[in-house]
Parts: C-alpha cells; structure tokens; sequence
C-alpha cells in the first residue's frame, strides 16, 4: 500500500497556489525612503512576484510539509503525480506570467525577470585573428 499524499488532490494543489498569491499580493515588501531636509523616513510598499520557490515554502509552512514540499508534485517524482500535471503545468505559467507581465510593466526588475524565465538574449560574438608565429623581418 502506498503512502497517502500530502495534498490530497490537484484541486487541493489549486486551492493551496490560491491562497499563496493572496498571500503574497496581500503582503508587499517594505522599503524605507527618506525624503525632505530632515530625512523623514517613509515605507513603501512593493509587490512581490509569484515564484515557484516562494509557493513551495509557502505551503510546507501552511500544511506542516518536511523536506520535498511540492516539488515532487511538479516532477511527478516516481510517476505518483500524473494527476497533477495539469494543475501543476497551470501553476508554472501564471508564476511566469506574473514574472514576466511585472517586468515588462516596471513593477519588477526587467533583467532578473528575463534571467528567471530564460528571455535574455545570448549572442556570443568570437573573431579569430591569425598571426604568424615567427613574424617576418621586414
């Protein structure tokens, strides 16, 4: 007999990402802004993005999960979790979505966005310049 999972079902899976971005969106990082001649410190507020890291955390904190947390839902470990592919392929895209939307938008740093999601463009540009090992006299 097998063991019985953690999350029960995708749609438990579903219901977990939910309550994550409320979480998240409800929640915003602070940072502090001094403004005038006296340097009055202000906070101010900055959403944070969706991450597939941040979800993991989120729900071995909520549910009590040890070590693996989701992870194995997302790479169907052992293929236990083909069930949740759907659900776990939705998940990865609204993550990226939300990533990538944030940066093009200038909520979220455009170059660590396109860095997380793989966008960056790569050109390698290499020139070969041959010289003679013993150069001639002239």
């Amino acid at each position: 007999m097998g063991r019985k999972k953690l999350i029960e079902t995708p749609k438990k899976m579903y219901e977990l990402f939910e309550k994550y971005k409320k979480h998240v969106k409800d929640n915003p990082r602070q940072v502090s802004e001094f403004h005038g001649r006296d340097g009055e410190e202000r906070r101010k507020p900055l959403e944070r993005p969706l991450t597939f890291a941040g979800f993991d955390i989120f729900v071995m904190n909520l549910e009590g999960i040890e070590s693996r947390g989701v992870e194995q839902y997302f790479t169907n470990q052992d293929k236990l979790y083909v069930d949740y592919i759907g659900i776990c392929s939705r998940i990865k895209k609204e993550i990226r979505d939300d990533q990538i939307t944030g940066g093009v938008v200038g909520q979220y740093n455009a170059s660590i966005t396109q860095r997380l999601n793989g966008l960056t463009d790569k050109q390698e540009v290499t020139q070969k310049v041959e010289q003679p090992l013993f150069p001639e006299d002239e």
